[in-house]
């Protein structure tokens, strides 16, 4: 997530949000830089502990402890400070679309694929899967559609799009 993923962000907001990211420096420049003060901010910061075996092992972390939750800017209220919706959404991501697996041959090479195959992942997921949960899609959930796409409907998309181009 780049400097300007938080300007298109903050540039499709109306109204003043909570955000939470992990401790990843680059975030605060990025945040700061799009919101400024705009913003309930806060960063959750994972602890990890020492794996008494000493043994690496290349895709296990190792054992979270705890976290510890510093807020800011803004005023972020404690009990929404989480980076658990958007962890939920990397596993459903990289579940459903196996390129987001390093060690598969289905890995995007090209950065114009990886971004074209990662929005026909999110167009399906809000617009054409119905959700157990929700029983309806997301973006019917929002009052975005009132009826589930079709695949045919996504295509078509492309097709208006390279026509308006013309």
């Amino acid at each position: 997530m780049g400097r300007s993923t938080f300007y298109d962000l903050a540039s499709r907001l109306a109204n003043r949000v909570q955000l939470t990211t992990d401790g990843h420096r680059v975030y605060l420049q990025a945040v700061e830089g799009a919101f400024g003060n705009q913003i309930d901010y806060a960063i959750l910061v994972k602890l990890y502990g020492h794996d008494p075996r000493g043994e690496v092992t290349r895709y296990s972390p190792a054992e979270c402890i705890g976290c510890r939750a510093i807020p800011i800017v803004g005023k972020p209220k404690m009990k929404h400070i989480s980076t658990s919706f958007v962890e939920r959404q990397n596993l459903t991501m990289r579940m459903k679309m196996r390129r987001m697996t390093r060690p598969t041959n289905a890995f995007s090479k090209k950065l114009e694929n990886h971004c074209h195959a990662l929005a026909l992942h999110y167009m399906h997921y809000n617009f054409c899967r119905v959700h157990q949960t929700l029983r309806v899609t997301p973006a019917m959930e929002a009052g975005i559609t009132d009826h589930v796409w079709s695949l045919e409907e996504v295509a078509g998309l492309l097709e208006s799009k390279s026509q308006k181009a013309a």
